[in-house]
């Protein structure tokens, strides 16, 4: 079969590798599609400590079941998750899951960017495994881990009833997590972007206000204008740049949150005014990835309409043209979301 991977900084490459078989508590899954993530062009560049393997946003459908392995059938539509934590370790007992040590060791194989592939036993017992409802499309599939991403953010922050927000950056992560917050009864949400076109996007998508973040005070002119000058509730930093994280402690309130959310530059720093920020009780709060339970609830709201993510698929592009749909994916002027399709499509 075809598998999409890393040879070295800077290379993806096409390459032939035997099929894999499901064993005891296994699952083959045959792709139907998996998003060109953030992280994947990040690591494509050699800008991520854990880079490894790539592809972890497919839908397909199952196409080999190993023995013991319950509520599965054969042809079901289903999303994959690669990643499950132990949930038993000190870390997961703390309910951070998503930081557990088990959690990045274990991964769907050889990727999501290959023409089927092997769902670990450990992550088929911890449900990661999501069969898609009728009403969920293969493009509202692919976008189930983002959008999962965007609301473990959303709970670990803790926002209060009908909060004010800003996100910084509408990539296709930045564009899901402005959606849900919508979608949850954000009172405003505005966010910025250099692109055009993703600018567009939010906006009938329903964000409230967008702004070009190379305008001279755009950003924070928007802010002031839509909170009386308080500063919003919640800045959300989705991009990975360091002067943006400053700049969203600039926007928030008193006892504001700023989420670093998009995957910083390995080795940046952040140059802010610490006693500023002590005065003011600006809190910081990571949040990485998310679990099972998120990405279930996401899916209700995909399924029963509550939220809608589907047009921000762009472009769809063959597995045997995994090179292009890696340049366009890096090329916000031209694409939103780019998804890599496969012989279950």
């Amino acid at each position: 079969m075809k598998y999409g991977h890393l040879a070295g900084p800077g290379r993806i490459v096409l390459s032939e590798r035997p099929a894999p078989t499901a064993g005891p508590g296994e699952v083959v899954v045959s792709l139907a599609a998996c998003g060109v993530c953030g992280t994947d062009l990040e690591k494509l560049r050699g800008n991520y400590q854990s880079a490894g393997l790539i592809g972890h946003e497919p839908v397909g459908r199952v196409a080999e079941l190993g023995s013991g392995v319950e509520g599965l059938a054969l042809g079901d539509r289903v999303f994959v998750h690669h990643h499950v934590p132990c949930y038993s370790c000190e870390v997961c007992a703390r309910g951070d899951y998503t930081f557990c040590p088990t959690y990045s060791k274990t991964n769907i194989d050889p990727g999501g960017f290959a023409e089927s592939f092997r769902v670990p036993a450990e992550n088929v017992s911890r449900k990661a495994i999501v069969r898609l409802a009728d009403t969920v499309d293969w493009d509202a599939g692919a976008l189930l881990e983002p959008a999962g991403c965007a609301l473990t953010a959303i709970r670990r922050v803790g926002m209060p009833d009908r909060p004010t927000a800003f996100v910084l950056g509408l990539g296709p992560v930045g564009l899901l997590y402005a959606r849900l917050l919508k979608s949850m009864g954000a009172a405003w949400v505005g966010g910025s972007e250099v692109s055009p076109l993703r600018r567009q996007v939010a906006e009938r998508g329903g964000i409230d206000v967008t702004v070009d973040p190379r305008e001279p005070s755009a950003t924070k002119s928007a802010v002031e204008r839509a909170t009386g000058g308080r500063g919003v509730d919640l800045a959300v930093v989705a991009v990975g740049h360091p002067a943006v994280v400053r700049e969203a402690t600039t926007l928030v309130r008193r006892g504001g949150t700023v989420n670093l959310f998009g995957l910083p530059e390995a080795g940046s720093r952040i140059d802010a005014d610490l006693q500023d920020l002590y005065l003011r009780g600006i809190r910081f709060v990571p949040s990485y990835a998310t679990t099972e339970p998120d990405l279930l609830e996401v899916h209700r709201r995909l399924a029963s309409g509550d939220l809608k993510v589907s047009d921000l698929v762009s472009h769809r592009i063959p597995l045997d043209r995994i090179e292009e749909a890696f340049r366009l994916a890096g090329r916000p002027e031209e694409a939103v979301k780019v998804t890599v399709t496969g012989p279950s499509i």
